[in-house]
């Protein structure tokens, strides 16, 4: 009887593979295609800086605004870490409350102030604000915030699916947008007034920013930067943090799920007895930029959970001033440890995590994190 239910068992099983592979077959391409990005007219280009520059001050405001119960890592980290590493803006991490901020897909931070207190500081409003995609877009304080701030005359910029967040807030009737390739559809459809454009990492319509995925964090601070203090500040930034450019050259049809993407994600999560702990080594002095895209990334791979190591059990203040609560202290047994970051140049550590991962756990996983990041290589060098 046991030898016939697990024969029976087995075919089972076999059936529901087949299944799979044949739905996969059905529904996804073979291919991604060759990544091509257009160029942009200096005409553009001009118009798109004009539509970013500060709103009110000349020394603008920038608040990055986050639900404590789950935001971004990258979203949130990347613009608050070129930002305030710029000089040329006040920037403020909030948190809806006081207390940690659990990040997605990795990290616990500290912000700095919350929303109440940042409002009663500059009744005013912001000049800018950074909206991360949140475990829920329709958190009421944080929609609540932007509406407000962008009744104030704030610019409002999404990154990634931050736009989700801006959609809930009505912030996207009637204006140009775009989002992650994964759900700017469904946007569309839910706004039907929002008009999507394609082929562009991110756009600038009247007050509201929106971008693609998380990898656009980086570029569209640099944006605002040469917004705020011109081409030479923005230049000499990027060379400091080591990106290759900030326009908003993108090719929208370059990502989407292929069947490998469907089988890596599938072996990745059902081998279980492949799975393992990274540790990130932090510090005191550690640069959130490169924190954000290194965890960000072993994050994504369905076979490892990052987790931050410390020297000691307290949070650690990065180069920006910003505090991460590590998970681990020193000694916590992991089965690889990361090297330390480095401080200069910290966006190439995208690349760097992502040549680990591919060499760790092969191409096809680091292809498979770069198709969630929306990244062809903007950050390399």
């Amino acid at each position: 009887m046991l030898m016939r239910i697990l024969k029976i068992a087995g075919v089972a099983a076999v059936a529901v593979v087949l299944v799979f592979v044949g739905a996969v077959f059905a529904v996804f391409p073979g291919e991604r295609g060759v990544f091509a990005r257009a160029p942009i007219s200096a005409e553009e280009t001009a118009q798109t800086i004009a539509a970013l520059k500060p709103p009110k001050r000349a020394r603008p405001v920038v608040a990055v605004v986050g639900a404590n119960m789950g935001t971004e890592t990258t979203d949130y980290l990347v613009p608050y870490g070129v930002l305030k590493r710029s000089g040329v803006a006040d920037v403020f991490a909030l948190g809806t409350r006081e207390g940690p901020m659990t990040m997605m897909p990795a990290l616990t931070i500290v912000p700095e102030t919350t929303v109440a207190a940042f409002e009663a500081r500059f009744p005013d409003g912001a000049d800018y604000v950074i909206v991360p995609a949140l475990h829920d877009p329709t958190d009421v304080a944080v929609r609540d915030f932007i509406k407000r701030q962008a009744a104030r005359g704030a610019t409002i910029v999404g990154i990634c699916d931050g736009t989700l967040v801006l959609a809930n807030a009505g912030l996207l009737d009637g204006r140009r947008a775009t989002g992650h390739w994964f759900a700017i559809d469904g946007v569309a459809k839910a706004h039907p007034t929002m008009r999507h454009v394609r082929d562009r990492r991110y756009v600038a319509d009247r007050g509201v920013v929106t971008t693609t995925g998380v990898s656009a964090s980086l570029p569209v601070s640099l944006a605002l930067v040469e917004a705020i203090a011109g081409r030479e500040r923005a230049e000499a930034l990027a060379h400091e943090v080591g990106a290759s450019g900030w326009d908003t050259r993108h090719d929208s049809g370059a990502f989407h799920l292929t069947r490998g993407d469907v089988f890596t994600i599938a072996a990745n999560t059902l081998m279980s007895w492949r799975h393992e702990t990274v540790g990130l080594p932090v510090g005191d002095g550690v640069d959130a930029i490169a924190v954000a895209f290194t965890a960000d990334s072993y994050a994504r791979t369905y076979t490892s959970r990052i987790v931050t190591v410390a020297p000691g059990r307290g949070p650690v203040t990065t180069q920006q001033g910003l505090q991460i609560v590590p998970d681990a202290a020193a000694g916590v047994p992991v089965d690889v440890m990361l090297s330390t970051l480095p401080q200069d140049q910290p966006a190439k550590a995208l690349e760097t995590a992502l040549g680990g991962i591919a060499a760790r756990y092969g191409q096809s996983t680091a292809g498979m994190v770069r198709l969630q990041l929306e990244d062809a290589g903007h950050t390399a060098p």
